[in-house]
């Protein structure tokens, strides 16, 4: 006889519409979300959050929030906040589809980014390394919607100015391991390539490897582990020469070419 599996019954947070364990990683944590789950699910808060203190994004801003990650998102947690955005319906399958897609992760990412949108940014690499603000994409758009003329000047003096201090390109590309599966890809020295803005850059790796990246004191923070995958990009979509590419090994800085 056929056994019927009985309907699991979800919680879901009245503030941000998502389920109580990934309340923290939304914009309105502190204001909305904790004070309905202590008013409505005080045990749940606790078994979750236990005696942390949750600061309010009105506290002083040089006080860390105790609730801040400390590492980046395993790849159960990348996916979880995939469905929580996109298909909560279907985050009771996740063991399932990451037994199935077991060491294609990268491609899965992909294929989701493609169907449905961009991945949520991991909440450790925006605390750590910043996100892109909305005013500095309009500031991007604006750039873009400017007349050939004004473009042609800001060239034109951008070239001028370069002239007066040549830079030789060399490119530094570390993996910074938090334990066996989970890693962030730095790229240092992007900013020596010749006409390339580094915001562009990020970008193009946060398609390229379905998740987020960001740019924080001109050095690429890629989410997970695409050490050789990014020297072969810089190479081929920015034109650099594989001797002006290093990988950090252990340590060692090691051409990419060579």
């Amino acid at each position: 006889m056929t056994s019927i599996t009985a309907p699991r019954n979800v919680l879901y947070c009245h503030a941000c519409g998502m389920p109580p364990e990934y309340c923290e990683y939304g914009p309105d944590f502190e204001t909305h979300c904790v004070p309905w789950l202590k008013s409505k699910h005080p045990d749940l808060f606790t078994k979750l959050h236990g005696d942390k203190q949750v600061m309010s994004k009105k506290s002083d801003s040089a006080a860390a929030s105790p609730l801040a990650p400390t590492e980046p998102w395993s790849t159960r947690e990348r996916l979880a906040a995939f469905y929580t955005k996109y298909m909560p319906e279907k985050l009771d399958g996740i063991d399932a589809i990451l037994d199935k897609y077991a060491g294609k992760e990268d491609k899965l990412f992909t294929a989701l980014v493609k169907k449905y949108g961009p991945e949520p940014e991991d909440p450790y690499c925006v605390a750590k390394y910043g996100a892109a603000s909305d005013d500095e994409d309009e500031e991007e758009e604006t750039t873009e919607q400017m007349s050939n003329l004004e473009i042609d000047k800001k060239k034109r003096r951008g070239a001028a100015a370069k002239s007066t201090s040549k830079v030789d390109t060399r490119i530094i590309i570390q993996k910074i391991s938090r334990n066996r599966k989970k890693a962030v890809t730095h790229v240092v020295g992007m900013d020596t390539v010749p006409n390339l803005n580094l915001k562009d850059a990020a970008k193009a790796f946060s398609k390229r490897f379905a998740g987020s990246s960001s740019v924080k004191d001109k050095e690429i923070i890629i989410q997970g582990d695409h050490l050789e995958e990014v020297a072969e990009m810089i190479v081929k979509k920015f034109g650099v020469k594989e001797d002006a590419v290093f990988l950090d090994l252990d340590g060692e800085f090691v051409p990419f070419g060579g």
